[in-house]
């Protein structure tokens, strides 16, 4: 229901503002509309295409983990801390360890593994949902909503950008394209925690229990001896070891579940295939859901209504005395959570515009780094089992990106100014 709201009120203020654009004289402005309507539709195409290949990769490689045996492994493991925020899954269940591997690549900071390994998660979750059809589970929007609040050690993608940009404009070997790392990690691990204490009140979780805090205490503690240490090393080199690092877990975990299947003498290659059939139906089935949201997306953004919005901000910033620097970053958050392809454009507009060097440049890193797609990722993982009623996953999720944003601007003004 909340999706479909969203929906109707891009295009409604879409076409109402391409209305009076028109009327003052910019007779192109229902050609640029419709263009980007058609682009938004061109788009969602080419994106769940351009998954099918990935979707069959994973999905095979995920049965052949299943054979043998190292998905229930990897479920047994991390069933202690997924018991208390999935109550509904049954320990052992194959959705545990699919939960775990998509966490994992999500922590990574390996996009392109993450969303097969939390496709196949929400599938295996759709099989324990006993809500109506169409309607989202408990689980579900957990797991979607601590997707959309994602929690990453490092943006390894946001960095190497910045050092593309900083090269074109002929910074030396002076420049420290990782510096913003760490403002990044505290930034997105705010978010991550806001959403799940919202979601542990909206789904009445024992948040106050000791079998609760104590393992959300330790993995945070890992993760803050792991900051720690990090932050001892030059952020060039923290930045290397964490990606090489993410990339070989990754690797390992391919490496493992063709070993151990062929230690238990499956034949890995039948279940490989077997599994990757599947991928090309998911990404065919995530179309129309893909099609829908980015087209409105378009259009909104073709209208000026995120000019529109940027500027009522800025007012009432300016009206409260407040610092205005973050204000040409701002976009980059905002468009964030509508389309990663749009902020990525944004962000880099930003970095040529006042340097990628400047606080605003570096601000919006932070910001490309510490926000999600919501809509998008809403949008393909509940498409991807046909779940149209997302019942409290949008609220909670934008929740989750205004801490993010808002996050990002203080850690930025503490670390960066």
């Amino acid at each position: 229901m909340a999706l479909n709201v969203v929906w109707i009120v891009f295009f409604v203020s879409a076409c109402a503002t391409a209305a009076v654009r028109w009327w003052l004289g910019e007779a192109q402005i229902f050609s640029q509309l419709l263009q980007a309507l058609f682009d938004g539709a061109r788009a969602g195409f080419d994106i769940a295409l351009g998954l099918a290949g990935v979707m069959a990769l994973w999905l095979g490689l995920m049965r052949v983990g299943e054979k043998a045996g190292m998905v229930a492994l990897l479920a047994r493991l991390a069933a202690p801390l997924l018991r208390l925020l999935f109550p509904g899954v049954p320990a052992g269940h194959p959705a545990q360890g699919a939960m775990t591997m998509n966490f994992s690549a999500n922590l990574l900071g390996l996009d392109n593994a993450a969303t097969p390994l939390g496709l196949t998660a929400m599938r295996e979750l759709q099989s324990l949902n006993r809500e109506p059809e169409g309607v989202a589970s408990d689980a579900q929007i957990m797991f979607v909503v601590l997707n959309t609040a994602g929690l990453t050690l490092i943006p390894t993608a946001v960095i190497a950008m910045r050092q593309s940009v900083a090269l074109k404009q002929g910074l030396g070997a002076g420049f420290n394209a990782a510096d913003i790392f760490v403002p990044t990690l505290l930034a997105t691990a705010i978010a991550f925690v806001a959403a799940l204490l919202l979601l542990g009140l909206v789904q009445r979780l024992p948040l106050w229990r000791a079998r609760f805090l104590l393992p959300l205490l330790a993995v945070t503690g890992l993760l803050g001896a792991g900051v720690a240490a990090l932050a001892r090393l030059p952020a060039q080199q923290a930045a290397d070891i964490t990606g090489a690092l993410g990339a070989a877990v990754i690797l390992g975990l391919v490496l493992l579940f063709l070993l151990a299947g062929a230690w238990r003498r499956v034949n890995v290659y039948e279940a490989f295939i077997d599994g990757a059939k599947e991928g090309f139906g998911v990404a065919v089935q995530i179309i129309p859901y893909l099609i829908a949201i980015l087209a409105a997306i378009g259009v909104f953004r073709a209208a000026g209504c995120m000019d529109a919005v940027l500027a009522v901000v800025a007012r009432l910033v300016a009206g409260l005395g407040w610092n205005t620097d973050f204000l040409p970053a701002l976009p980059v958050g905002l468009m964030k959570v509508l389309s990663g392809a749009g902020a990525r454009g944004l962000m880099v507009d930003v970095m040529q515009t006042y340097g990628v060097d400047s606080f605003p440049a570096r601000l919006a890193a932070i910001m490309q780094g510490s926000t999600e797609t919501t809509f998008y990722v809403l949008a393909v993982y509940f498409g991807s089992v046909g779940i149209k009623n997302t019942r409290h996953a949008l609220a909670c999720a934008l929740f989750a990106d205004a801490v993010g944003i808002a996050a990002a601007m203080g850690v930025g003004y503490w670390l960066l100014r």
